[in-house]
């Protein structure tokens, strides 16, 4: 099953694709995907966010890999829509795209152990988790103004269920910047896996039904400039468009 959220004739509504590439509306509505306003398709309460979860991109900003994770919390005014635009602050150096899977929590979970965690999944959805560089200050404390700036945190555009993705750690990863693929990875790659990680978080605290768990990127930061095109993309889940301005 895949299901977005958009905004259609000044209502927030549900859609799902159908075969031709337009979305069906729940009142039997059919539009075109240009029709509609994309939203981030889950309201979530928390988002916990993986830095350096993949050792090459751990290599690439010459930092070794974490040897348990490196676990921050990102704000909901950082989410916004498929084909939304990310600001790019003035004077900065280096802003980044960060193609992650994101893990949507289906039922509340506390003290999940690993061998059941994907009974607590509802599904999966893209996230582009831009960072901006010049304000990192260190390993250990990822900055507050890298990870929670407005607008540069695009997810969707489709929740896909955990049974029609499958094994989630076994899903290619691709970016591309106007349309030149830029990075490419591979979650089987992941430090620490999804079944892991879900243990590793509920042990200390709950997670609730539309939380999200965004999982980290691999290698292939590139810089982006206003005018890019970003498609963040992921095997079995979708293409995610964000625009840099």
């Amino acid at each position: 099953m895949k299901w977005a959220r958009v905004a259609w004739n000044g209502t927030v509504t549900d859609a799902v694709p159908l075969d031709d590439g337009r979305l069906l509306l729940p009142d039997g509505t059919v539009a075109a995907e240009s029709d509609v306003i994309w939203l981030p398709p889950v309201e979530p309460r928390t988002i916990v966010a993986l830095g350096l979860n993949y050792a090459d991109h751990a290599g690439e900003l010459s930092f070794a890999a974490p040897k348990e994770p490196l676990l921050f919390f990102k704000g909901k005014n950082t989410l916004i829509g498929h084909r939304g635009r990310t600001v790019r602050p003035d004077g900065v150096n280096v802003m980044h795209y960060e193609c992650e899977l994101a893990v949507v929590i289906g039922r509340p979970a506390r003290r999940v152990k690993a061998e059941r965690a994907y009974d607590y999944i509802c599904g999966y959805t893209i996230a582009n988790d831009y960072a901006v560089r010049d304000y990192l200050e260190n390993y250990y404390r990822p900055n507050f103004r890298v990870k929670n700036r407005d607008r540069t945190t695009p997810l969707g555009p489709w929740i896909v269920s955990h049974e029609e993705v499958g094994d989630p750690m076994a899903l290619r990863l691709r970016t591309y910047v106007n349309g030149t693929v830029v990075q490419e990875g591979d979650t089987g790659d992941m430090i620490f896996s999804i079944p892991y990680l879900l243990e590793y978080i509920t042990e200390f605290m709950t997670l609730a039904p539309g939380d999200l768990i965004l999982t980290g990127t691999p290698k292939g930061a590139v810089n982006v400039q206003p005018g890019d095109e970003v498609v963040t993309e992921i095997e079995r889940i979708g293409r995610l468009v964000n625009y840099i301005e």
